[in-house]
Order: C-alpha cells, then structure tokens, then sequence
C-alpha cells in the first residue's frame, strides 16, 4: 500500500486523521532523507575505490610493459615473437580500459553526487524548514485559540469583537501555512521519485558506456587473441617435444658424460689446480685453463666456482715442455709440470683424476686432440641413396597414399618397433628391393610403414639435408621476413648433392599431398615439421643449444612443403645472377664468400674398421655435391638453357655429367678462388689465387684434402677450382 494523499480541504479541519497522514509522510521523508545520505557515502566510497582500482590497474599494466621476454638462443619464431609482444598488448589493453575508467569516474560525481547532494539540500531541506513553519503555527494557532475561549462573556462587546478577529487572522495564516507545508509535502514526495532516481541511471549509464567501452577492446583485441591462443599451443607443443630431446641428452651425459662433449676451439680446456708460491709456503689455487695446440698457448684464469668470481688476474704463457710428475716426488696426486718458453721456472698442476692428467699429457705433447664426434646412433646401417632406398621410399609412399592419407596422426603415430623392423628387412632385401612393381601388402599397417620411411631416413649415413648446410638452413629459418626465408632456403636446396635433392622433392612433394587432407588426418604443415625436422635436419652434435634451434628446423621443413613446387622446380635467382658461393642469409647485397666461422666446424676422431663403410658413403656423397656444383658453373657460364643431363633409366637416381674432371681423381692441383682463414688444426690457411698440390676428396663431406708449402689439410670444397 502507498501513501494516502494530502487533501488541501482537510488543512482546514486538521483533524486527527489528517495529522496521520501527515505524519506518514514526513516519516518517508526522513526515510528517504537517511537513504540519500547514505547513498552518496557510498557512492564517494565507490568512486574511491575505482580510483584505488584503477591506480593498482594501471600499475599492473606498467609492470606488464616493463617485462622483456628472453627466449633461448639467438633468434624467436614467430610464435615466441608473438608471445614475447604480448605483455605489451595486455598493458596497451588495460590501459585504454583505464582510460575510460577514469572519464567514467571523472563524470560521476557531476551526475550522482552532486544531483543527491542538490535534492537532498534543496527539496528534503525546504520541506523540513516548511514543516518547523507549520509546527511553529500550530502551536501559535492552538495557544491564541485557547486563550480566545477563556475570555469572559461580561467582556466589553468592542473587546470581544476584536478578541475574534484577531483570532481569524490566526486562523487564516494557519491555514495558509499548512496549504503550503501541505503542498511542499506533496512535491518533495513526486520530485523524489525522478530527481532522485535520474543521477543513479545517469551513473549506471557511464557504467554501461564502460563495459561497452572494455566489450569493443574485446572485439579488437580479438584476432590477437586467436593469434596468440595458436603460438602459446605450438609453443607448447614445442616445449614438449624439446623437453624430452633436452631429458635424453641429460640421461646420456649422465651415463656417459665424456661422449658427449662440446667441441671447442681449444685442444684441451678445464679447471686444474696450480701450485703458487706464498711467504707463508705454497697454496694450490684453482684455475679454469685452456690450451691451444697450433700456438701452443696456455692460459690460465683463477676462478672459484663456490664463490662464483675470479680470484686474480688471467694468465697466459706458451708452452715448452711438459712433464709428469712422480708420485713419489709430492704428496698431491695427478700432478704434471709445465715448461714455459716466456716464464721463469716450473709451473706445477694438478689434474682433476687420472683421466683427466691423462687428457692434458697427450694434449700437451702434440697428439691428437679428444674430441667426440656426434654420430648417429645407426650411421653405421646399410641405408643409402641408391635405387634400393628409393625403392623403399617410393613403396612406403605409394602404400601411404592410397590406403592411409586419411589417417589420423599420420607420421606422428608409431609403430611397433618389431614390425618395422621386420618390414624394412623385407624392403631392404636386394632380392624384393628389385622387384619395383611390387606394393607393399595390406598387412602392414600404415603406421608401420610411415615408421619404416622415417626409420630409413634416419638410418643414413647422414641427415638428407646434410650436416654441413644444417647451420646454414636454420640461418636462413631465422631471417626476418617470410619471403627471404623462402629465398635463402630455395638456394640451399639447390646446392645438395643431386640424390639428396631428388630424394628430398620426392619426399616433400608426398608431405604436401598428406597436408592438404589435414581435415581427415589431422596433419597440419606445422605438425609435418615437427615430426621432419629432427628427421632431416638433425645437428651433427647433439647439445641443448641445438634443441633448442629444433623449432627452427621444424620452420625449414614447413617451408619446404609450403613452397615444394618453387624451390624444386625453379632455379634460385641467386644461382642465376651469381655463381660465386656466398651465404646470402644476411641482408647485404655484398657477394662475399662464406667466412670460416660460418662454416660447419669439423670433427676428427681415429677411423676404426666398422667406420670403413661410413667413410666410404662420405666420400661419395662429397664427390657428387662437387660434381654437382661444377656442372652448374659450366651451364650458367656458357648462357646455355638449363638441360637435364641425365641418361640413365632412372633419371632421378643420376647425378649430372660434370663439365670438368671428376673431383674423384687423386693428387690434382686446384687453384684457391677466395681467401680462408682456418679456425682448426686440420685446415689451411690461403689466400684468393693459391695453388695446392695432391688435391684429393677429404673424408668429410663438403671438403677436400691438400698440400700447401708442404703441409697437408683440409679445404673447402666451394672454395677452389681445379686446374
């Protein structure tokens, strides 16, 4: 039930019902009174408090904005690059959102508190002064009133008659006083229920304003949001696959830690003890020393692992002699003495074991350096790039495509270990290799057989895109845009030896045909990369920094399924406008012959008898990039359009007809087209024009082997022509 109204004809007869009524009304008005004034404590307290919010808020948003990602390695994917960016983005998010937040609050105090504050003064206030008005009359009216009827009737007629005018004076005003407090009553009562409530809609209003404001910073931040939903889940994916590469290597190098050791520029590196000479007697200090054998320079830095810093000044001297000390002639174990040409006296060391004193005695008196190459666990098999692997790749192809490309997880799904065994012995039997025109029979199930490709991959004597491009290609997979990517790669490829190539299309021309069903096998191109790219581009040693440059040999092979029919069908335009070798992964346009320290570094251990076939496979694979290389000279050279010279049954099992003699034939001269510095015992050193004697194919692949001023080393293939 409401409030009954107010009749101004009930003014007049003020009886006791119309002072109830009256009385519930100023009982609203005080209830309405103390709601208003509670109401804009709290709205101050609110706007208070989004003040505070948006301070804290706009403080997290500086933090946000501050924080630099720093990811491993020298280069970020797009992926982490987007992830990297995207504290950025949240801060620049946030902020516009405070933005409005601030106007928000800017305003409402001009449409809710101050509106409340004005009614609450001029509307309630006037009706609480009109009813101490009325209240003043009434008592004024019923006193004059009472007095008037206690007269005497014995009073002069002229007094009386005055007595009652004057009470109708008071009559009236009373009257018109109540009309009044009546009438004010009544409007502060309607006004309320607009001038009141229009401030809060005018507030709720700047609120919507608000979250429509943070609702269309929503709708623009949505593509980013997608965007950075798919890096954050290929990342993901990333780190999982590296986790456990990273995990392997760990358990290896716990097993074996001596396997697995990280080449280095220098011949033998560690920490040994160095006995120094004190007024007090001697001290044995512990340095971190490293020795060169080409300079036969020692040098020596104290440093302490516990306290983390270095005690002293580097030292360093060039070795004479080097001897090991007694047992018997001092009390520490594992003690040698060194010789300096450029220092006075003996300096004694002491190595960490036995193995290790071992180590620098053969460093130090000119043997081999220990190093250990990162082979592959099964370089040793029987796998080549001959008609019987592209047999087996062409069967397991042809068994994918036409009973398996739908195939959920296809290539990420393996196969029983067992059976793919077994079913690479079959392929690989000479006596079923031959048979060409034989499928692979239903049987095997296709995840055995996509095991059995990449199985076979693996098990040649080296990755399909070599090891001595490896750095090459993740060089060009960290170039800044998409486009020289593409380019660098392009010309890449196009410098593998023909089979390698041949190989890798006919792969890569298969990859694409199973991506471009990835809404059946839900097999995207990224996904390809993942499950290829340690597959075909694996490092040849295996360290943490090269896992972590997995996801860029994952972007190669992305590339190359992408853009499979430009870069195996077309000629890079850096082989058609410049046939000097350069490595065109930087932006200049200089033509510059690749630097040593862009080369691959190489590996030397001791050939044992089981390494006879791996060597064998290296000097072929070495011969036919030469060969390769030349007959791609001689076609640009002369102008001549570019013609498959092949004549063999299988055209993609040839290698082109070189131009030049074979670089198979022993002891020929070759004349040095660029300068090279070595950075290993093993090379030369030469500038452009230098003549070497007994040239002959190098061991390891990409390089050749020769005599300068009769000292014999190795030579990069790509940097000299024979004569």
């Amino acid at each position: 039930m409401g409030l009954p109204a107010l009749e101004f004809s009930d003014c007049c007869l003020d009886s006791p019902q119309f002072r109830d009524t009256l009385k519930s009304h100023e009982a609203e008005l005080d209830k309405t009174n103390k709601f208003i004034k509670e109401l804009i404590k709290d709205g101050k307290t609110l706007i208070s408090a989004l003040k505070n919010l948006s301070s804290a808020k706009r403080k997290f948003a500086d933090s946000l904005n501050e924080f630099k990602f720093q990811c491993i390695g020298d280069a970020e994917t797009d992926d982490e690059m987007c992830i990297a960016k995207s504290l950025q983005e949240f801060a620049t998010v946030l902020r516009n959102l405070e933005d409005e937040r601030i106007r928000m609050i800017e305003n409402a105090s001009e449409v809710l508190i101050t509106p409340l504050e004005k009614f609450r003064k001029e509307q309630i206030g006037a009706a609480k002064d009109a009813k101490k008005k009325y209240d003043k009359e009434t008592e004024k009216y019923c006193g004059i009133l009472e007095k008037h009827l206690n007269l005497s009737s014995k009073k002069k007629e002229a007094h009386l008659h005055e007595a009652d005018n004057q009470v109708d004076l008071v009559r009236q005003h009373f009257y018109e006083v109540s009309l009044e407090y009546v009438f004010k009553v009544q409007e502060v009562q309607e006004r309320k229920m607009f001038e009141f409530v229009e401030p809060l809609l005018a507030f709720l209003q700047g609120l919507f304003t608000f979250y429509h404001h943070g609702y269309e910073l929503a709708k623009d931040f949505s593509d980013f949001k997608t965007q950075l939903t798919i890096s954050i889940q290929n990342t993901r994916n990333r780190f999982e696959g590296t986790r456990s590469e990273v995990e392997s290597l760990m358990k290896k190098m716990k097993e074996n830690p001596h396997e697995h050791k990280t080449i280095s520029p220098y011949t033998m590196e560690g920490y040994l003890y160095i006995q120094e000479k004190r007024h007090f007697g001697t001290s044995w200090v512990k340095h971190y020393c490293t020795y060169q054998r080409e300079s036969k320079r020692i040098t020596m830095v104290p440093f302490d692992q516990k306290s983390g810093g270095k005690g002293g000044e580097d030292e360093s001297v060039i070795l004479k002699s080097c001897t090991r000390r007694k047992t018997d002639s001092i009390e520490k174990r594992f003690c040698f003495d060194v010789e300096a040409v450029d220092r006075p006296g003996v300096i004694t060391m002491q190595a960490l074991s036995e193995e290790d004193r071992r180590l620098w005695m053969e460093a130090m008196d000119g043997q081999e350096p220990v190093y250990n190459s990162n082979k592959d666990i099964q370089s040793e098999g029987t796998a080549q790039l001959d008609s019987i692997g592209f047999s087996i790749i062409r069967k397991c192809i042809h068994a994918v495509e036409t009973r398996g490309i739908n195939e959920q997880g296809l290539y990420r799904i393996v196969g029983v270990n067992s059976r793919v065994q077994k079913l690479l012995s079959v392929l690989m039997d000479p006596k079923t290799a031959s048979e060409t025109e034989v499928d692979i029979c239903a049987e095997w199930e296709i995840k055995t057989i996509t095991s059995a490709l990449k199985t076979y991959l693996r098990m040649l004597p080296g990755p399909l895109m070599m090891y001595q491009f490896q750095r090459s290609f993740i060089k060009a997979a960290k170039l800044e845009n998409q486009e020289s990517r593409v380019s660098e790669i392009h010309a890449l490829v196009h410098r593998l030896p023909e089979k390698n190539r041949q190989m890798l299309q006919l792969l890569m021309n298969h990859l694409a045909n199973v991506a471009n069903n990835h809404k059946q096998n839900l097999m995207t191109v990224a996904n390809l990369g993942v499950v290829f790219g340690p597959t075909l581009l694996r490092p040849q040693e295996e360290t943490v920094a090269a896992i972590m440059d997995i996801k860029f040999q994952n972007i190669v092979i992305e590339i190359l399924i992408e853009n499979h029919e430009k870069i195996f069908n077309t000629v890079p335009d850096a082989l058609l406008t410049n046939t000097q070798p350069s490595l065109s992964w930087k932006k200049s346009n200089d033509s510059k012959p690749p630097s040593c320290s862009e080369r691959p570094l190489t590996l030397f251990h001791t050939a044992q008898a089981t390494e006879k076939q791996e060597q064998r496979n290296s000097l072929i694979n070495s011969s036919l990039e030469s060969v390769v290389s030349s007959n791609t000279n001689s076609i640009l050279n002369s102008n001549s359009p570019l013609q498959p010279s092949v004549n063999s049954s299988d055209p993609e099992l040839e290698v082109m007809k070189p131009t030049r003699p074979s670089s198979l034939t022993p002891l020929r001269k070759a004349k040095a087209l660029y300068a090279c510095k070595a950075e290993h015992d093993s090379e030369l050193s030469f500038t452009a024009g230098t003549v070497f004697d007994n040239v002959h194919p190098s061991q390891e692949p990409g390089w050749l082997e020769g005599t300068l001023d009769g000292k014999t080393g190795l030579i990069p293939e790509n940097y000299v022509e024979f004569l």
